[in-house]
């Protein structure tokens, strides 16, 4: 497979924004941040709008100096450009029902999770753009960096390429938020959303599985919660492994650790068969991810996310998982903590 094309801001052209008016729908951590940070290279704040419910993040809007709609359908009705930030699984309802029937025809609609495009949930009009502009950072960072003069890690893709500028419109718009400056990687919705869900469903939950049972063996042995606790991730050494991962390389970074260390996780990894798990993997991509089985489960959940209490499912999972014995063991190390401070 040939490399994925990268944009810098040399491909990148701001005057293609000149006098569109952008809007974002949301602004929370990803809109606070791309919506300062297109001020900020020069997109005037008139021509900024944030269409929000009336809660705690329009107070911060205005606090920075935003124009604020409530009225959706107003909203959708002067925006060239709509960055659609609220989470996937209001998105269907609140875009087709609100934005979509209002919006121009030949509007940009920009996605910063490929999810909802990639399972065809969202109604579009054949000559509107719809771009993904993804940065692969929490808005903080996205914020942050941007005021330092960095760039940082962002996909970008065309889905629809309704007036022939697609590109480039989405180029201007990841230059706008500083994304182009360390390159944004040429992507798809169907990547992202594979990528993304994957991990969520595939290599996290065996990193949560191999921690409770690495745990639970330790504790068999006569290991201490407090020893366990720290040892496994309090400390944080594991986000240092990865910090170093990041910067030195996946393997590299093992040369920071001591030789019986290094000799240790590099002679033990390619030992394992790893046949299991990547069969195990195989059948999360393709059985429950790229296939919409998951996608289906959780659209309809959409009603019970939204409550408070026990018949919200994301509550009974927790409630299920804080019986772990990890988690019961790190409770009891937290609760000495507080009582020593």
């Amino acid at each position: 497979m040939p490399a994925a094309k990268i944009y810098y801001d040399s491909d990148a052209d701001l005057s293609l924004l000149k006098d569109k008016q952008i809007v974002f729908l949301g602004y929370g951590n990803q809109g606070a941040a791309q919506a300062q940070n297109l001020r900020d290279s020069g997109i005037p704040n008139e021509k900024i709008l944030i269409a929000n419910r009336e809660d705690s993040y329009v107070e911060d809007a205005k606090a920075k100096g935003f124009i604020v709609e409530h009225d959706f359908v107003k909203a959708a009705n002067v925006a060239d450009v709509l960055f659609l930030l609220i989470p996937d699984q209001v998105q269907p309802r609140i875009f087709n029902e609100q934005f979509a029937p209002h919006l121009k025809p030949t509007a940009t609609i920009v996605i910063a999770s490929g999810y909802n495009v990639f399972f065809k949930l969202l109604n579009f009009s054949p000559q509107q753009d719809v771009v993904m502009v993804a940065p692969r950072m929490i808005g903080s960072s996205v914020r942050s960096l941007y005021q330092k003069g960095k760039g940082y890690p962002c996909f970008v893709s065309v889905e629809q390429d309704g007036t022939g500028l697609g590109l480039s419109i989405a180029l201007a718009l990841s230059k706008a938020i500083g994304a182009t400056k360390a390159g944004a990687i040429a992507s798809s919705a169907r990547e992202e959303t594979a990528m993304d869900l994957f991990a969520e469903q595939g290599l996290w939950p065996n990193i949560i599985m191999l921690f409770r049972e690495a745990f639970s063996v330790l504790k068999e042995a006569g290991c201490s919660d407090e020893a366990l606790c720290y040892e496994m991730w309090m400390s944080k050494e594991p986000a240092e492994i990865f910090e170093r991962a990041a910067e030195d390389g996946f393997i590299h970074q093992l040369k920071h650790h001591s030789t019986v260390s290094q000799y240790g996780q590099l002679s033990g990894a390619l030992a394992l068969d790893g046949a299991g798990a990547r069969a195990h993997f195989k059948d999360i991509l393709y059985n429950q991810v790229l296939n919409g089985n998951f996608c289906k489960e959780f659209s309809k959940l959409e009603a019970d996310l939204e409550q408070d209490g026990p018949t919200n499912p994301i509550n009974e999972l927790y409630r299920r998982a804080e019986e772990m014995e990890l988690a019961q063991a790190e409770k009891r190390v937290r609760h000495r903590l507080a009582d020593l401070l």
